[in-house]
């Protein structure tokens, strides 16, 4: 994306705020004057909506303002996604409607009710968030279609380099499309990650810039290679190509380092990034509120789905298969049986028609699947006795999905990253295109969830996951 692409956005963003702020107002007006809710309006003080007007555009000031402090009209800022932006807005109108308070305080008109402020407050949060929604979805759409996406190259494609494309490849609203690695060590520069493929040592960037019409370089090199850098820089400059510099800490993870200001000092430090501590502790209980509430709300459900398995075909309700979990330990793990009861002895003579890159064995329409298995593997409901596995502590609500023994013995070495976390119902490769994913891309997302967990991204996961349940989005 150009710098007037992203001009161009932040300033439709913000001439679209201002209707839609004086918009909240005056519906806060309605609510206040008009509907009366809550609380009725004493006799003799009711106000014309024309008499606001000063305080409506008085607050509209205000709260650009506020929003431009907050980063919602910055061109070079990306959007981490709709979450992200009703923050800035609830921070923004939070602030906006403070000032707006202290300022009536201080002037005490004769017209001013404290009640319209906080109809006000919640009317902007909710309308900006809803246009934040809409913007979202006309930008993904836009993406979707090649438009507004940058291209980019990553110099580099070591421990830093892959750290830089897996958060790039696991936030697509940022609005970035890798197109691969250069390096001058032939066995990274011709690196295969699925889609993304490695494009050859560094000395064919700038013929790789022309014709893959690059936007971006992402440079991941160690500083030891400080003049090659510096040459790259100048070819980016020359070819009129934004270049960005990753530093790499001295060979130090990206994601283990802690960073801390001591006035204006940056401390750096090591810190594990595996899930541990109290944040594992805070993981299993959420799990085990999730495993003990969906229990009881789907407990009708896991009975209509037992009894149509029975009904549907021959053999067990419940099928268990050994699959490999947190540092390589093996569990049985539960699913309801979605395939013919000879179906693993089936399942070489299909191995010709695997639709799947990598070890694992995917097909659209696998002749083993019963009548109702087909349903279920397309709603993904089949994953639900694995409840039970959550609460034994073998699995947890979201995680990287478990694989077979006979899969991992196929993993790359930067695949078995996967099993520093134990496996889970559901992930972000699971609500990011499921099925329609190869291998590489789900281990590429599985890896960006480990290494940047938080409460907030667990939620996200499972509120994603409840639609893509629903619908069956890229599942077979």
């Amino acid at each position: 994306m150009s710098t007037t692409y992203h001009r161009l956005l932040s300033w439709i963003t913000m001439l679209t705020d201002v209707p839609l702020i004086n918009l909240a107002f005056a519906l806060a007006y309605l609510l206040r004057y008009e509907l009366q809710w809550f609380k009725a309006v004493e006799e003799g003080y009711y106000i014309s909506f024309d008499a606001y007007l000063p305080i409506a555009l008085s607050l509209t000031i205000i709260s650009l303002i506020v929003f431009r402090l907050e980063g919602a009209y910055d061109a070079q800022a990306r959007s981490k996604g709709w979450l992200d932006d009703i923050y800035i807005i609830l921070n923004g109108t939070t602030t906006s409607i403070m000032v707006m308070v202290f300022i009536t305080f201080f002037l005490q008109p004769l017209y001013y009710s404290r009640l319209i402020f906080l109809y006000a407050a919640l009317l902007i949060i909710v309308v900006l968030s809803l246009a934040r929604l809409v913007r979202t979805i006309v930008i993904d759409s836009l993406r979707q279609r090649g438009m507004g996406v940058d291209r980019v190259i990553i110099v580099g494609a070591g421990e830093v380099g892959r750290t830089v494309m897996a958060n790039l490849v696991a936030q697509p609203m940022r609005g970035y499309r890798v197109l691969g690695f250069v390096d001058d060590n032939p066995d990274k520069g011709n690196i295969d990650m699925g889609p993304i493929k490695g494009l050859g040592n560094i000395d064919r960037l700038p013929h790789l810039i022309s014709e893959l019409d690059v936007d971006e370089v992402i440079i991941t090199l160690p500083w030891m290679s400080h003049r090659k850098i510096m040459t790259i820089l100048t070819q980016c400059e020359r070819e009129n190509v934004r270049a960005r510099i990753v530093p790499d800490l001295f060979q130090m993870r990206l994601s283990q380092v802690d960073i801390e200001d001591l006035n204006g000092i940056p401390l750096l430090g090591m810190r594990n990034e595996t899930i541990s501590g109290l944040d594992l502790v805070l993981k299993r209980s959420i799990d085990l509120v999730v495993v003990i509430l969906g229990g009881l709300l789907l407990s009708p459900l896991l009975f209509v789905i037992a009894a149509a398995i029975k009904l549907d075909s021959r053999g067990s309700i419940i099928f268990c298969q050994t699959r490999i979990g947190k540092n390589g330990r093996e569990f049985d793990m539960y699913k309801f049986r979605s395939m013919q009861e000879d179906a693993e002895q089936k399942k070489a003579d299909l191995a010709a028609q695997n639709e799947s890159e990598g070890p694992l064995f995917k097909m659209r329409e696998d002749p083993r699947r019963t009548r109702v298995g087909k349903w279920l593997r397309k709603t993904s409901l089949d994953e639900l006795p694995q409840l039970y596995n959550v609460l034994r502590g073998e699995m947890s609500i979201v995680g990287p999905r478990p694989h077979l023994a006979s899969e991992i013995s196929q993993y790359q070495p930067w695949h078995r990253k996967r099993l520093e976390v134990a496996p889970g119902l559901t992930g972000l490769p699971q609500v990011s295109g499921r099925s329609n994913l190869s291998f590489d891309e789900t281990a590429i997302l599985d890896l960006y969830y480990i290494q940047n967990w938080s409460l907030s991204l667990d939620i996200m996961i499972m509120l994603r996951t409840i639609p893509r349940v629903l619908f069956g989005d890229g599942a077979f």
